[in-house]
């Protein structure tokens, strides 16, 4: 006898999914209107609702996104500006399970929640939760502040995507008992440029109630700039698109491969010029944000909800395979980006060279620029948020340092990026050739050890590991635990001491 294939009623129409047997899987839900035309760049709104049963069977439409030279990216979807939609995988007969929602990354112009990464099927099937993944506007759609030329005749809105973020959460909390989560235990997770959303997101005063518990892997939490960089990077595109600012309102016109190549050209060009920065990242805009995430942290005003925050050992490494210059690696690159923040932030205390001589002095050339780079670009800012935040909710931080026999190969080891199957449990699916080289038994065990822990904490908001595991402590000033994650889990104090003895206390962002 054939299964019925379930059928939710949500607030604005019912949805019909797969039955998968142990899991219901529902995709393409839309969350908000199809933001075009007069909705281009600004904030989402709620959908028209509907009443025939709408098909939840195929994933909605990827944000409009540039190519990865090289290196091509399987969104699991076509791209088009309507692509405001949810994907929902809740185990069979769930009711009142802890629910996670996920941000995918790709420094804030790539990716989607329909990428084969992110298929919840195993985390949702063994984890016994309710996963959630979300598309959310990219590149200039969702990171272009064109409310910095608003006047009465042209009205935009700020940080399109991270309001976009915050509709998926209001969504979640009004919709997800329907499909057997509670919406009183929802777990914010991201990596990358969606950790950054995450840690951003701490800082919202929007989002406070909105979940309950946060991760944040491998987050860029200081890439977040002011105003005044938002409109220098309006007056870019404008200029690439060979407009003045007072056709601004043309642009909700302008094609969208047209957007798209102007988008492609900043994004490559800005971290050349600058080092360190990216083209469209969250800005303080006074208005959803009111400052930047890690300094509210360090000053006790972050929501105080637990929170697990951590980065890879050899984050910069993958950007050194990919020659990508959203990092600065190379000598003349560190020393163009310490030069620019020095200038742009002149009361700062940068490390003097005897500070970073004796924190790298161990370190060839090579794995010198690539410790700087990924101390600043990613641990550093992790360490600092953990240290704010951890006055205000526990905190638990880790270093993720396993890695294939085919990762230590390519030299690229516990790079950025390489926790995601562990996380996810599809280790060897679609995209990831991580094994070929063997290490399957062992990956395995990792990705099972850091799932229950994951998951645990979604549950309980503590990180319980598998029997026999260490205990994770929470992050504390005077003893600073850490949870190495590798072949075997360790818990260590003071990891970062050698980090911390070059940069301090100082907080370096690009303002």
């Amino acid at each position: 006898m054939a299964r019925s294939e379930p059928v939710v009623d949500t607030k604005y129409g019912p949805v019909r999914g797969i039955d998968r047997g142990w899991v219901n899987v529902f995709k393409g839900i839309r969350y908000a209107a199809p933001p075009v035309g007069d909705l281009r760049f600004r904030a989402p709104v709620p959908p028209e609702p509907w009443t025939e049963v709408a098909d939840a069977t195929a994933f909605g439409c990827a944000c409009p996104q540039p190519p990865l030279p090289g290196i091509p990216l399987d969104l699991g979807a076509r791209q088009d500006e309507d692509c405001l939609t949810l994907n929902i995988w809740a185990p069979a007969g769930a009711e009142g399970k802890p629910v996670m929602v996920w941000l995918h990354g790709g420094a804030y112009v790539l990716g989607s929640g329909s990428q084969p990464f992110y298929d919840g099927n195993q985390l949702a099937g063994s984890g016994d939760v309710v996963v959630v993944t979300v598309n959310y506007r990219l590149g200039a759609f969702g990171f272009l502040d064109l409310s910095v030329l608003n006047r009465p005749a042209s009205t935009f809105d700020s940080n399109i995507g991270l309001r976009d973020v915050l509709a998926v959460l209001q969504w979640v909390q009004d919709n997800i008992a329907a499909f057997g989560g509670d919406p009183d235990r929802v777990t914010l997770f991201g990596e990358s440029a969606g950790a950054g959303l995450v840690t951003t997101l701490l800082a919202v005063p929007a989002a406070r109630g909105l979940f309950s518990a946060a991760i944040a892997q491998s987050s860029p939490a200081t890439s977040v700039y002011d105003r005044g960089r938002a409109e220098v990077m309006v007056n870019a595109m404008l200029h690439e698109l060979g407009m003045t600012t007072g056709e601004v309102n043309q642009l909700r016109q302008v094609p969208v491969p047209t957007l798209i190549a102007a988008t492609k050209k900043l994004f490559d060009e800005v971290p050349v010029r600058n080092p360190g920065t990216l083209a469209f990242v969250p800005f303080v805009d006074g208005d959803i944000l009111p400052d930047y995430p890690v300094k509210m942290a360090r000053e006790g005003r972050s929501h105080p909800v637990p929170l697990i925050i951590g980065t890879n050992k050899q984050e910069a490494a993958l950007f050194k395979l990919m020659r990508s210059p959203l990092m600065p690696i190379t000598p003349k690159a560190i020393t163009s980006m310490f030069d620019q923040i020095a200038a742009e932030q002149p009361d700062l205390q940068l490390p003097t060279e005897e500070r970073l001589g004796a924190a790298y002095a161990k370190m060839g050339g090579r794995a010198k620029g690539l410790s700087i780079a990924s101390d600043v670009g990613f641990r550093m800012p992790s360490v600092w948020l953990a240290e704010g935040h951890s006055s205000v909710a526990p905190v638990y931080l880790y270093r993720f340092d396993y890695a294939t026999p085919l990762l230590k190969l390519l030299l690229v080891g516990a790079a950025h990026a390489t926790e995601l199957g562990y996380v996810w449990g599809n280790l060897g699916g679609p995209g990831d050739h991580s094994l070929r080289l063997g290490g399957a038994k062992v990956a395995r065990a990792v990705s099972k050890r850091v799932q229950t822990r994951w998951v645990n904490f979604a549950t309980h908001a503590k990180p319980v590991g598998l029997e026999g595991e260490p205990e994770w402590l929470p992050y504390q000033l005077t003893d600073r635990p850490c949870l190495l994650i590798n072949e075997r889990d360790r818990l260590v104090y003071d990891v970062d001491k050698r980090a911390r003895m070059a940069w301090g206390d100082e907080v370096l962002s690009f303002r």
